[in-house]
């Protein structure tokens, strides 16, 4: 199968990438632009270890084919942080202890950004719903929870604060 050329908006940056039209995000992500945070873990779109912001919207990055995020802006876990400062979910994650193996957690801080997107206050019964298709094995998601609302919590005073 020839390769075709796609135009990647990737963390703020454009990229032209040549693969094969059948080729996933996921695979073009990690394989061409070294970015690794997104994990293949299933394959199949149900763990959520894989997900990217999409426009904005979490997306299962091994289901979509790169020829369907040409031309989109994409955020992954290498692009949150604000040069060397971390994103206030990446810090709430690190203080709450809800990193464990750390597997999951980029999938989980891109799906939570998209819920904060949306929902500035969500409740704890929003935030299990937003988060129910990312899978940990080490943390039992309380820590989870309790880190997603603190960056909630650290993303309203910062909003405050820049008014």
């Amino acid at each position: 199968m020839e390769t075709e050329t796609y135009r990647l908006v990737v963390n703020n940056r454009t990229y032209l990438v040549h693969a094969k039209p059948n080729a996933t995000l996921l695979s073009v992500l990690r394989d061409h632009l070294d970015l690794t945070g997104a994990k293949c873990g299933c394959g199949t779109g149900d763990c959520g270890a894989c997900t990217v912001l999409m426009d904005g919207e979490a997306v299962r990055s091994c289901i979509v084919p790169v020829k369907k995020a040409d031309g989109h802006a994409i955020l992954t876990i290498e692009g949150l942080a604000r040069g060397n400062k971390l994103h206030p979910l990446q810090r709430a994650f690190v203080e709450c202890g809800a990193i464990q193996c750390g597997f999951c957690t980029p999938g989980m801080i891109l799906t939570a950004k998209a819920l904060l997107n949306q929902n500035p206050n969500p409740t704890e019964e929003e935030i299990r719903t937003a988060i129910s298709g990312n899978l940990c094995r080490c943390t039992g998601y309380a820590r989870i929870v309790e880190a997603i609302q603190y960056a909630a919590e650290l993303l309203r005073e910062e909003a405050e604060n820049d008014d």
